[in-house]
């Protein structure tokens, strides 16, 4: 589609900058907010209408927040093509509902590595949930809005405003583009601090 209306966001982020705004005027038009942890805290103390993760997934945050969003009532959300009948019918089928926006960004991994930790301290600042939503949200940028960074935020609340609250293509796939991006480097990142501790 052309042009998307945002009514559903999963929001999860590292770096929490302008995230309460931008999640209160996503609210404002009428946006459903879903959110994890320590996110979903800012955003609830803040009073910000918010529903847990766990709440979709029927299933908590387990193994000290590894898994949190890797769960199909999450990622068919995201991955659903909006203009397949077939993926809607099985959305329905299943009594899950369809994500609009992903605005996540990653664990600070070059913090981490710059903090000197070992090993064993670098591997549990290895995002992978974050990663696996920027993708998947960034594949089905003709039926999902991707936001992977603080910077972007004005961005889509220009975008939004200047299209009645919907996003449009091209934003999405230049979104997208910069999300493949991002998420390259960050692996690239991790890929060669794990080769030199050999």
């Amino acid at each position: 589609m052309d042009f998307l209306p945002i009514k559903r966001a999963i929001v999860s982020v590292t770096d929490k900058s302008g995230v309460v705004e931008l999640a209160s005027f996503l609210v404002d038009q009428g946006a459903q907010i879903v959110s994890t942890g320590g996110t979903m805290r800012a955003l609830s103390d803040a009073g910000v209408p918010v529903t847990p993760v766990s709440d979709v997934t029927k299933f908590p945050e387990i193994l000290g927040g590894r898994v949190k969003t890797l769960h199909p009532a999450i990622h068919a959300g995201v991955l659903a093509d909006k203009d397949n009948p077939d993926h809607l019918a099985t959305l329905a089928e299943h009594g899950l509902e369809p994500f609009d926006l992903v605005l996540v960004n990653l664990y600070d991994f070059a913090s981490a590595k710059a903090k000197g930790l070992d090993l064993r301290g670098l591997i549990e600042q290895i995002d992978i949930g974050g990663p696996t939503l920027l993708r998947a949200s960034a594949k089905n940028l003709h039926s999902v809005a991707v936001v992977p960074d603080p910077a972007e935020y004005d961005r889509l609340r220009q975008e939004m405003q200047a299209n009645g609250g919907k996003v449009g293509l091209e934003f999405r796939l230049e979104m997208a583009a910069k999300t493949f991006d991002l998420v390259s480097r960050y692996d690239r990142m991790i890929s060669d601090t794990l080769a030199s501790a050999l």
